[in-house]
């Protein structure tokens, strides 16, 4: 009763402000509680000027001192159940993720048609059909004919080295990509 008391007393305008408020008595009481159990009897620190070096906490700077006498084995001890206890995943090192990730090798390439030679055209298109899955001799025409075109994509350098040479060879200038 005497803590309410002091409570009340020393939150008076809040209390009053409450009541004008018609709050209940009892709902205003809870939040002076609620009010005063987060308040610190620390007094905070003023701000340091700029270019002063920082001043820390007694607290801490026990905590500080009582690490450096730990040994290498408590403090990989420590660093283990501080992660544990926190919740903090190991964060991989920049050398090591370097050093794990190989040079990107490239597997799959393009095939690119930029023009042709009009004297040509005929054995390109007969060309085309035999070597492209899935072309009838008017598709593989209006294919050489809407050139420049991808011939093919994603494919293994073997594949697309003998489709260069094959096209090269009736008048066809390709670049693999």
């Amino acid at each position: 009763m005497q803590a309410l008391r002091s409570i009340i007393t020393s939150n008076y305008s809040a209390l009053t402000c409450c009541m004008r408020h018609h709050v209940g008595r009892q709902s205003a009481v809870c939040i002076l509680r609620k009010q005063c159990r987060f308040m610190s009897a620390e007094p905070l620190m003023a701000p340091s000027p700029d270019g002063a070096p920082k001043v820390y906490p007694e607290k801490i700077q026990s905590i500080v001192s009582q690490i450096s006498h730990l040994t290498l084995v408590e403090v990989a001890d420590l660093n283990e159940l501080l992660k544990k206890t926190l919740n903090i995943s190991d964060a991989p090192e920049e050398e090591e993720e370097e050093a794990a990730a190989p040079a990107k090798v490239q597997t799959s390439f393009t095939l690119k048609m930029n023009k042709y030679d009009e004297s040509r055209k005929v054995a390109l298109i007969k060309e085309v059909k035999a070597r492209l899955e899935g072309y009838n001799l008017v598709q593989a025409k209006k294919f050489v004919e809407s050139c420049p075109c991808v011939v093919k994509a994603d494919i293994p350098k073997d594949e697309a080295e003998q489709l260069l040479e094959s096209f090269k060879a009736v008048g066809a200038e390709c670049v693999i990509e």
